[in-house]
C-alpha cells in the first residue's frame, strides 16, 4: 500500500456488459491500493457483467453511480477498460464522451487501454496524439487522426495541454497502472 494517491479521486467508466475483467477490477484495485478514491460509473448504473477474452462470463460487479449523474470536474483523472464490447458500448453513451472532452478541456489525465480506445475516437480527442491500443484498434486510431499508433507496453503522451496514457492487453496492467499514479500524483 501506498499513499501517493492520498486525496485524489478517479473515474473509472464502463458499459453494464462486455467489459474485460481484469481490466475494471485490476486498476480499480491499484489505484485504490495507492490511496485515490475510485468511482466505477457505469452507463446505466447498478450491476456489470465482466467477460475474460471478450467469450467468456465473468462475476458481475457493482458500479457506484449512473454514467449521467458524474460531474468530471469531480475528479482527477479518467480510466477506460477495454473488451470489445463494452467499448463499442461506450463509444454511443452520449454521457461517457462528455465525461471524456470534460477531462480533456480540463486538463486532466485520460488513460485507457486494449479497445478502450474506441471511445477516444468517437470523443474526438485523439487527433494528433501518440497513443498504442489492441491491434484492431490501431488503423481506427489512426485514421481518427492519431499522430501516431505505436506498438507499446505504455504510452504517455502529453499533448494539447492533457495527459493521455494507453496500454494494448490485460499482460500490460502493472505498466498502465503505475503510469496512471505517476500521472496524477504530478
Amino acid at each position: 500500500m501506498s499513499a501517493q494517491l492520498n486525496g485524489k479521486k478517479i473515474l473509472i467508466i464502463t458499459s453494464n456488459t462486455g467489459i474485460e475483467r481484469d481490466e475494471l477490477l485490476k486498476p480499480l484495485q491499484a489505484l485504490r491500493g495507492f490511496g485515490a478514491t475510485v468511482t466505477h460509473a457505469s452507463s446505466k448504473g447498478g450491476t456489470t457483467q465482466t467477460f475474460v477474452g471478450d467469450t467468456e462470463k465473468d462475476q458481475t460487479v457493482e458500479s457506484d453511480v449512473q454514467l449521467s449523474d458524474v460531474i468530471g470536474s469531480d475528479f482527477d483523472a479518467l480510466v477506460i477498460p477495454g473488451g470489445t464490447v463494452n467499448a463499442d458500448t461506450l463509444r454511443q453513451d452520449s454521457a461517457a464522451l462528455r465525461l471524456i472532452s470534460e477531462f480533456a478541456q480540463a486538463g486532466k489525465t485520460i488513460a485507457a487501454i486494449c479497445h478502450g480506445p474506441w471511445t477516444l475516437i468517437d470523443a474526438g480527442v485523439v487527433k494528433g496524439k501518440t497513443l498504442t491500443a489492441f491491434k484492431s484498434v490501431r488503423i481506427d486510431l489512426e485514421n481518427a487522426g492519431a499522430a501516431s499508433v505505436v506498438d507499446a507496453q505504455v504510452q504517455e503522451c502529453n499533448a494539447n495541454g492533457w495527459t493521455l496514457i494507453t496500454s494494448r492487453t490485460p499482460d500490460d496492467l502493472p505498466a498502465f497502472n503505475e503510469a496512471i499514479a505517476q500521472a496524477v500524483a504530478g
